[in-house]
């Protein structure tokens, strides 16, 4: 795989099924209109290794969902510059109508029971922001972003990456009438639909009741009253009214479903205070009280054992299924489709069943009576849509065809031990080729996060270029169980240096590798530890790239959108500990060539971060570079501007051909 073959991942996104009607909507990069451009896509139930026909013609279509009574497909889509907005037609063709015009766009819908009302969520901006007239003017839009009014700032959690500023634009619940707006004649404008909820507090995740009355949601403790990370769901009256509290978690809440019994089943972790920090997240069940939503909140049981038990929450809501309630679970690099009973409680992972995902990663899923649609991403392909049926499982598509002519080269398992003992687990992607090929170490973020048995276009473009890979999940990561996760909580840079340079040392036994030519690269976490490792460890490697990392503690606290709770999560409160655990102090330890590279909108890990690492390299006299991304935030490697991202790829292997000599071109 090449810089350029970022064009050939086709990505399908979380399916709609009713029926004989099956659809997802396809991303794909292009290096041409330096955009991503997507639409949904018909996917033939009897078909194997397709790729579906198109459905819709938009430029950017998302986030399909079919009526419960199989009528109509709701989508989001974005034109130009324009954000989503949503969209209906009917589920066996026609012209797709718009319904809203909202400015700052719209979440993906969710129909009502009646297949006729659509619940989503939406940011609704303060008069005279983002682009809207402040109140009493007349003008059709507001003044441009540096000639607003100043914002004036009393709490901590007031913006966060990629996403932007919080306060002045919070999220609302909405409900919609498609089928009175689609009555109306043809070339009628959008609606302008009241929100449901008030402006005190963002929602997300709406999910209907079975009788229709009420959408629950999910908002932060005590309805955002004051800084915190934990949230409960909240039952909204769908005519509108007062939310009512119904299930009070012991963390963050995520992704409610309601049962046909009335069943609230969720995503939700546990932790006092703001000790969130790699924390497993369990499914949890709660039964509403028979005093209906103005008594007292229910008390949730947890179904899935907090040790070994992580759910990805990102895959959709839990779904019933049988017996049973269908989650998606971090298992050792895996995001595997499992089934977990619906009268158990706190289920330990071996007891669990698998139905889809092994070696292998489940995005997204979707239930239609005893069926499933699920998005599988496998090692040699960026998602493929899997139909789970009658005890079979069949792959029905076929994006990555023209990804695999390109060349993907296959990932090989790794075992290590770690001085103390510890068990470290990772992978392999070789080159073509005998070698001795360069090596690199590659560190992923997080560091609650996972390195996983699935197709990673960073790794195929360096082992295409001829540098060995190895790929590792040290303590820290997710997806080993939560005492592995939180083994580095008040230890950065121990344990998990070792995991790293254990399972180096044994891909180094390999004589096809070359264990004088070593580089280490990483972003967020994985850029903090690659600046940890050439402090202490410098000898190992003959550069560096350290990409959107946390150097400074300090200031990383008050200068990132999560520093104020995550710093002290990680290292402490001490100013010396924040000193000693920051690769900024020992700076002058590094004699390596040191590539620093950030994005000038990263609101994770600021810009600072990564000015301040290159001064004091450059201070003490290192081979330093600054490498800047304009208009770019955290998510550059995984979602910034096409073009953004191959110009990355060009320079990462421009950086390591000149210090790691001798790879293939």
């Amino acid at each position: 795989m090449r810089p350029a073959d970022l064009e050939l991942l086709a990505v399908p996104g979380r399916p709609a099924l009713h029926g004989d009607l099956l659809l997802t909507a396809v991303s794909r990069p292009s290096l041409e209109t330096d955009s991503y451009t997507g639409a949904l896509r018909r996917i033939d139930l009897d078909g194997v290794g397709g790729t579906g026909t198109g459905w819709t013609h938009g430029e950017r279509d998302a986030s399909p969902a079919i009526s419960p009574d199989g009528r109509w497909v709701a989508f989001t889509r974005a034109q130009g510059r324009e954000r989503p907005q949503l969209y209906v037609m009917p589920s066996d063709g026609g012209e797709p109508r718009r319904l809203t015009a909202l400015p700052l766009g719209v979440n993906p819908p969710v129909w009502a029971p009646d297949s006729r009302r659509i619940a989503f969520t939406a940011r609704v901006p303060e008069p005279g922001r983002y682009g809207t007239p402040a109140d009493g003017e007349v003008e059709e839009t507001g003044p441009e972003p540096d000639a607003e009014r100043p914002r004036l700032i009393t709490r901590f959690d007031y913006r966060v990456d990629d996403v932007g500023f919080l306060r002045d634009r919070p999220a609302r619940l909405f409900v919609l009438d498609a089928l009175a707006v689609l009555e109306v004649q043809d070339g009628a404008e959008p609606q302008q639909p009241t929100p449901l909820t008030d402006d005190r507090a963002s929602v997300s995740d709406p999910a209907w009741t079975p009788d229709g009355t009420h959408v629950l949601v999910v908002a932060p403790r005590d309805w955002d009253r004051a800084e915190t990370l934990h949230s409960d769901i909240y039952a909204v009256p769908a005519a509108g009214g007062a939310p009512a509290l119904v299930v009070r978690t012991s963390g963050r809440a995520g992704k409610p479903a309601v049962a046909a019994d009335g069943t609230v089943l969720f995503y939700a972790d546990e932790y006092e205070g703001f000790s969130a920090a790699a924390r497993n997240t369990g499914l949890w069940a709660a039964t509403l009280s028979d005093e209906g939503f103005g008594g007292a909140p229910a008390s949730p049981r947890r179904l899935t054992d907090p040790e070994t038990v992580d759910c990805v929450g990102e895959a959709g809501p839990p779904a019933p299924y049988g017996d049973g309630v269908l989650v998606v679970v971090r298992n050792r690099g895996a995001a595997e489709l499992r089934s977990v009973p619906r009268s158990g409680e706190r289920m330990e992972l071996f007891t669990l069943p698998v139905l889809a995902g092994e070696r292998a990663a489940v995005r997204a899923f979707v239930v239609d009576g005893e069926r499933v649609a699920v998005v599988r991403c496998g090692q040699r392909d960026a998602g493929e849509v899997v139909l789970l049926a009658g005890g079979e499982e069949r792959t029905l598509t076929d994006f990555s065809a023209p990804l695999r002519q390109a060349g993907i080269r296959p990932i090989t398992e790794l075992t290590a031990t770690a001085p103390d003992g510890y068990p470290v687990h990772g992978w392999l992607v070789a080159p073509k080729g005998e070698g001795p090929h360069p090596v690199l170490l590659l560190i992923h973020g997080g560091p609650f996060a996972q390195y996983e048995w699935s197709f990673f276009d960073e790794a195929q473009v360096y082992a295409s270029a001829g540098y060995a890979v190895v790929l590792g999940n040290p303590r820290g990561s997710a997806g080993y169980g939560e005492r592995h996760g939180r083994a580095v909580v008040g230890a950065l840079g121990t344990v998990d240096a070792h995991d790293l340079l254990a399972l180096l040392d044994e891909a180094l036994r390999r004589p096809e590798l070359d264990a004088e030519r070593v580089g280490v690269q990483g972003g967020s976490y994985g850029g903090f530890m690659t600046g940890w490792l050439a402090a202490w460890h410098g000898e190992r490697f003959r550069a560096a790239w350290s990409e959107r990392a946390v150097n400074a503690w300090d200031s990383f606290v008050g200068s990132s959108d999560i520093g104020w709770w995550f710093a002290e999560n990680y290292v402490g409160s001490d100013p010396e500990l924040l000193r000693k655990a920051s690769p900024l102090t020992h700076a002058e330890r590094i004699t390596i060539p040191f590539a620093v590279v950030h994005s000038e909108r990263d609101w994770r890990c600021p810009l600072e971060q990564a000015q301040r690492m290159f001064v004091a390299l450059r201070r003490n006299g290192t081979d330093a570079e600054l490498l800047l991304f304009p208009g770019e935030g955290h998510e550059l490697t995984r979602s910034g501007r096409p073009r953004h991202r191959k110009w990355r790829f060009e320079a990462v292997l421009e950086w390591w051909r000149r210090h790691l000599p001798h790879a293939v071109t």
